[in-house]
């Protein structure tokens, strides 16, 4: 018996160790952040030399320093009747980058009366590099890259919004 035994313990010590070795490895998934659009206002962008509506648009409004340092770092997609208004308290030369911005955007640099004064064109996603105003701003806007040539935006086109 004393070596039917000892086999019997051998067996479930193989088994054991085979059982152990199938055991799956379970991951955690990889958790996926959306941050989602929140429409604070709405805005339109209007042509200096006729007055007409070039477009409206439902803003995200960026009016405090954690604000306006993130931006729209991190979003995936921007719909083409989306765009983030930048709101500083004060007029100074301004400069953005793309750092961790994974959408190509256009950069629109206002002065305090609300009037276009310069445009940073298809800034590429994740390019750290400077891309300033031409002039004191007080206010910038984030539209997708492509829209202020879809739109003919130009210096001197003015901006109305409304915060809700």
């Amino acid at each position: 018996m004393n070596r039917l035994l000892r086999k019997g313990i051998a067996l479930a010590l193989i088994t054991l160790s085979f059982s152990h070795c199938k055991e799956k490895k379970t991951t955690s998934p990889t958790t996926k952040v959306t941050i989602p659009f929140k429409k604070e206002g709405t805005l339109s962008l209007i042509k200096s030399s006729s007055d007409s509506i070039i477009a409206k648009l439902d803003i995200e409004v960026a009016d405090n320093e954690y604000e306006t340092q993130t931006g729209l770092m991190y979003r995936t997609e921007l719909k083409t009747n989306h765009g983030m208004l930048f709101i500083f308290p004060d007029v100074s030369y301004r400069s953005f980058y793309m750092k961790n911005t994974k959408i190509p955007l256009d950069i629109i640099y206002l002065d305090e009366t609300k009037t276009i004064i310069s445009i940073q064109k298809n800034a590429q996603p994740f390019n750290e590099a400077s891309l300033p105003s031409e002039a004191p701003a007080k206010y910038v806007l984030e539209v997708n890259a492509g829209l202020s040539d879809t739109w003919q935006l130009a210096k001197g086109d003015t901006m109305l919004f409304e915060i809700e």
